[in-house]
């Protein structure tokens, strides 16, 4: 790539939540991050769970900015004691480096380790990002995607420091 992208990351503000949303509505992306709430069209239960994550000192939570634009979110949660990081592209930005970018500098302020990463089974770029930030696939699980309607597999990825 030979674009240079001038990409920041930022706490995520309220503001930001309506811009956020619209992402969760592509349905290819739903496809692809598999696990997705039942109903991703929802804005009003989208506002009120997000306005929750932002007020929990917990969760690091940024929006990730290109060239002055949102273009995404990344951030760290605690699943059952575990550090688990998600983080979600809006598609016309997919194969430029972004999410790759956007999780090394989330990495290098976000302290929590070990950290893990899961990805649905067949989300090639999603594992591609996760293996490019040091990530090591450790296992896989099954799990009801509600974007596939279905129970698929999911990969585990864990990084240790």
């Amino acid at each position: 790539m030979n674009k240079k992208i001038d990409l920041i990351l930022r706490e995520t503000e309220i503001a930001d939540l309506e811009h956020l949303f619209q992402f969760q509505t592509d349905k290819e992306a739903g496809y692809m991050a598999a696990f997705m709430p039942k109903n991703p069209t929802d804005k009003a239960a989208y506002l009120s769970k997000y306005t929750k994550i932002l007020a929990d000192p917990t969760i690091n939570n940024q929006t990730i900015v290109v060239n002055g634009n949102i273009v995404g979110s990344i951030a760290k949660f605690v699943m059952h004691g575990d550090n688990e990081i998600t983080y979600w592209i809006d598609k016309s930005f997919w194969k430029q480096g972004i999410a790759t970018t956007a999780l090394q500098q989330f990495l290098s302020i976000e302290p929590g380790r070990p950290i893990f990463g899961r990805v649905a089974f067949d989300n090639f770029g999603s594992k591609r990002v996760l293996e490019k930030c040091g990530f090591v696939k450790v296992g896989s699980d099954f799990g009801f995607a509600n974007a596939r309607d279905a129970e698929i597999e999911e990969f585990i990825y864990k990084l240790e420091s």
